[in-house]
């Protein structure tokens, strides 16, 4: 019998969370370094650069990869010859694990878990509750999979119930363009086939987190019919041309999973979970000999790039800047913004518009603004700011056509793809999205050179902030002409990797 201590157990899952929230698994930054040197298309290699930058930068200072320090999820594995010992159940000693390490002091973690989701969605103050799945198996031994799994990705997860003759291939295919980019690729799509509903979401999400070995795979072949399935969807998916941040490109997926389970025989159900280029997963082993030791980190995993840009950069002072000049950016170019910019997201837009709609004054003035769509991690260590990424723009799009036409903002900032509704507000009020990279939160809040809430203190990281920023880089989305970069490059890039896989056979062909 295996005695497991409470405190060993907390501690283990604490010490997991911070770990997994500054360092990607060695697999993700070799398969990453590999995407980048044989990117061909300079927009998706410098965002992919940004990542891995911001990925090392991250593992150096032991700071967030990315704001979005995620939803916990555990899949726990519990031996039947363990015994607990302590006053606290199994799921309680998690929760006080995950609650530890998000209110750490020297590394505080966001906190993005609210209670009441359809009524006040408070949140709960120390990302608890976590999503806890627990598994009785053989042994002595806990093994425990943890996952800190961002809202951005979370959002693009897809299920349905196929019918037995329907085609897996066919169906993740026409998934996968309408999870635009705001799961954040490339990363590693999850798919579980079979079992009931709630099953086949399980494998998906435990796929998620399994380990990188798709160019293995490829090297000796398939050996049955999951793995010829995902060697089909790793290559049909990759050659859609969505490319790293949905800038098109000829990686959009790093590796396909797929677990599958017996299920009824009039069904199929299938899900898909996408794991984004923030990718934080663990597995640890508690053995009764105190708590689990983490990985040894040796930054020599992680490769030095220089940031540049193959292309034209343009620096724009932002707080002077007019529509005349936002009217030569085009969708594609890439900018260096300096100057004064306000932050909001989901709920302070909300209340925005429901000032509007109340006829008062908003608390801030949005004239000749430009708007960042973040909730930023709070600043440690003499920190102006902690990471600060963009967060998923397509949710603030309900509020966006308002805000333009009432309020004279002219520019916003964030990640993914916008709406046509939206699209034509921008075009309408010559205005202009930009994108900065999702995976490069700790990398951007480096431009934040101050920081102060102006609005809705109360609402935490979704209140306004206005920051003075220095050399942020972006990429313009969608220009005051709306032409969507989102739409462009990945046809643009589909095109190409067609011509030259027609390319190669024809040559191959000459050969014989």
């Amino acid at each position: 019998m295996t005695v497991i201590r409470q405190n060993d157990l907390i501690d283990s899952v604490a010490d997991a969370l911070q770990f997994i929230a500054c360092y990607h698994p060695r697999d993700f930054i070799q398969s990453l370094y590999e995407a980048y040197q044989r990117e061909e298309n300079p927009a998706a290699k410098e965002a992919l650069a940004q990542i891995l930058i911001n990925s090392r930068l991250s593992a150096i200072g032991k700071r967030p990869m990315c704001q979005d320090t995620g939803i916990v999820t555990v899949f726990a594995e519990i031996g039947m010859g363990v015994r607990f010992e302590g006053e606290m159940t199994l799921d309680e000693m998690i929760n006080e694990g995950v609650r530890r390490a998000y209110t750490c002091p020297s590394n505080r973690l966001r906190y993005s878990v609210v209670a009441d989701p359809d009524g006040s969605r408070k949140n709960t103050g120390d990302n608890t509750p976590a999503i806890i799945h627990h598994h009785l198996v053989a042994g002595d031994q806990v093994k425990l999979r943890l996952a800190a799994k961002g809202g951005g990705s979370e959002a693009k997860t897809r299920f349905a119930m196929l019918n037995p003759s329907d085609s897996v291939v066919d169906w993740v295919l026409e998934q996968i363009p309408h999870l635009g980019a705001g799961w954040c690729p490339p990363g590693i799509i999850g798919i579980g086939i079979g079992g009931n509903p709630e099953k086949a979401m399980e494998m998906a999400k435990s796929q998620a987190m399994e380990s990188i070995d798709i160019h293995q795979l490829q090297a000796r072949g398939a050996q049955n019919h999951e793995e010829a399935l995902r060697l089909e969807l790793y290559r049909k998916i990759n050659e859609l041309g969505i490319g790293a941040q949905g800038l098109g490109g000829l990686t959009t997926v790093l590796d396909v999973k797929i677990e599958s389970y017996p299920t009824h025989a009039a069904n199929k159900p299938i899900a898909l979970v996408p794991n984004c280029a923030a990718t934080r997963h663990i597995e640890i082993t508690l053995d009764g000999h105190g708590a689990a030791i983490m990985p040894e980190i040796h930054l020599d995993d992680w490769p030095e790039i220089a940031k540049k840009s193959d292309g034209v950069v343009r620096r724009v002072n932002i707080d002077d800047i007019t529509k005349e000049e936002m009217a030569d950016w085009k969708a594609g170019d890439s900018l260096l913004l300096s100057g004064k910019i306000l932050t909001g997201r989901d709920a302070a837009h909300k209340r925005l518009v429901d000032l509007l709609d109340q006829g008062q004054a908003l608390p801030v003035d949005l004239e000749n603004r430009f708007i960042y769509y973040v909730g930023p991690d709070d600043p440690v260590k003499g920190e102006v700011m902690g990471p600060a990424g963009p967060t998923t723009a397509t949710r603030m799009d309900k509020f966006t056509p308002r805000l333009l036409a009432e309020t004279g903002l002219i520019g916003m900032i964030g990640k993914a793809e916008r709406g046509e509704a939206t699209i034509k507000a921008i075009r309408d009020n010559k205005a202009a999205y930009l994108i900065a990279v999702g995976g490069a939160a700790y990398l951007i809040s480096k431009a934040i050179k101050s920081a102060r809430i102006l609005a809705f203190e109360d609402l935490g990281m979704e209140a306004i902030y206005e920051f003075e920023v220095e050399d942020m880089p972006v990429t313009v989305a969608v220009d005051s002409d709306g032409q969507n970069i989102h739409k462009i490059a990945p046809k643009k890039w589909q095109a190409y990797i067609q011509e030259k896989a027609c390319s190669a056979c024809l040559l191959s062909l000459i050969h014989i």
